[in-house]
């Protein structure tokens, strides 16, 4: 079986608060990239195998988040075992979501690989534990329609709520990618906690060109400092006729919002 993990932007990013567990409380909108994907292979197997391809993945033998999925269900269904082939496309580093997309998917191919028989409340419950951004992936390959999957996030960002954001629909989002790696520790590490004065859905109520004023990123001041070249990106995406342009997640990646 052959599924094809997402990448995700996020529309704004505020980091409202730090919490007494050494998470952050978020606020955003996030978007799936059908455009952009990984390409994951499971097939049934008697024994746990993983191979990889593309783009490198900084992390030691058995600890991919495909791996840490597979473990996670074997552990509650008895698996006898997956073998799982991950071709990587999406950056990693670059807030794009890539490897919580991955862990995701492989959740829904074991469900239906082994007939688990998992619904999407249930596989969303499995995500969440695998990681924050997990269960937002699940709910996008579970909708199917047109257009983007949107859903708002609130908390440590484990429990996406649907949002339609119809206009999106309208528009084409283009990422550019400019290769550095920012870790989670080094984003979270320079930003500032702040409530927002204005909330995102009456931001995201305005008109998109109207967005720049209000829809913010929390990560970009320190980033940009840090990462100059950031900003110059940004800024050529406006040149360019972007209605919208911001830094996606925690990462290096950016991307502008156009007119269709």
């Amino acid at each position: 079986m052959i599924i094809y993990p997402k990448a995700k932007i996020n529309l704004g990013l505020r980091v409202t608060e730090k919490r007494s567990d050494g998470f952050h409380n978020l606020e955003s909108l996030f978007v799936d990239l059908p455009q952009l994907t990984d390409i994951l292979e499971i097939m049934e197997s008697d024994r746990l195998s993983f191979s990889l391809y593309g783009a490198p993945l900084d992390c030691d033998p058995g600890q991919n988040i495909c791996e840490k999925a597979y473990n996670m269900l074997s552990d509650d269904f008895g698996l006898p075992g997956a073998e799982i082939h991950l071709f990587k496309k999406i950056p990693t580093g670059a807030g794009l979501g890539g490897g919580s997309s991955d862990g995701a998917c492989t959740l829904v191919l074991l469900n239906r690989l082994y007939n688990l028989g998992l619904d999407t409340p249930r596989l969303m419950e499995y995500a969440g534990r695998l990681g924050s951004d997990c269960s937002f992936f699940v709910m996008a390959h579970a909708e199917e329609r047109s257009g983007y999957t949107t859903a708002m996030v609130k908390g440590r960002g484990d429990n996406p709520v649907p949002y339609r954001l119809e206009v999106l629909d309208h528009f084409e989002i283009k990422v550019v990618n400019p290769g550095i790696f920012i870790s989670t520790a080094e984003a979270y590490s320079g930003v500032v906690p702040n409530k927002p004065g204005i909330s995102l859905e009456q931001v995201l109520s305005m008109p998109v060109k109207e967005w720049k004023d209000y829809l913010a990123n929390d990560f970009e001041p320190h980033i940009f400092l840090k990462y100059p070249v950031l900003e110059k990106y940004k800024k050529k995406l406006y040149t360019e006729g972007a209605l919208y342009a911001s830094m996606s997640g925690s990462g290096s990646a950016l991307y502008g919002i156009f007119d269709k």
